[in-house]
């Protein structure tokens, strides 16, 4: 009986998209949008061990209302705002693509439910070439942001600290 279940936990290894296999996710946190209780964003670096460039072009979760790519840009009016990015983010083979405060992050928009801190959310994280990779992201809100992302970046608000504050 243990060689059957050993011989079909192996044929279930090999059904994994080839794609899927060389996908790799580290870091990855989650926390409440500061000052949008109704959004939240999630971080981590996608790491691609494969020969052949990769694109996530779409987020899957039952967190939020609406899961999107987004990144910050800078207006007209030096105001850093967040916009969603259609195209998606590529990933160089044998490389790496760092979601990050203050830069490029997945946006959850109208949370069905709140982030709590020390609990998981379910992600799908959808590529272009047809195949999905599901991830659980822990909810961290007491990670300090990176600064170093966002320096000289004037996000809207300034709470007297000297440094610029992401809103993701």
């Amino acid at each position: 009986m243990k060689h059957i279940l050993l011989s079909a936990a192996v044929a279930a290894s090999f059904a994994l998209p080839a794609f899927a296999q060389d996908i790799h996710v580290t870091d990855p946190y989650a926390r409440a949008a500061h000052g949008m209780a109704q959004s939240g964003a999630a971080f981590m670096t996608i790491l691609n061990q494969g020969d052949t460039d990769r694109r996530i072009i779409a987020v899957r979760s039952d967190a939020a209302q609406r899961v999107e790519l987004h990144t910050h840009i800078e207006d007209d009016q030096g105001v850093m705002r967040m916009v969603e990015v259609e195209e998606g983010f590529l990933i160089p083979a044998q490389g790496e693509f760092a979601l990050a405060r203050g830069g490029d992050h997945i946006m959850f928009l109208g949370l069905t439910q709140p982030f709590v801190q020390g609990e998981e959310i379910a992600v799908t994280l959808v590529f272009e070439e047809g195949d999905d990779v599901e991830i659980t992201i822990p909810v961290d809100m007491e990670r300090a942001a990176d600064h170093s992302h966002s320096h000289g970046h004037s996000h809207g608000h300034d709470h007297g600290h000297g440094r610029s504050h992401s809103h993701d």
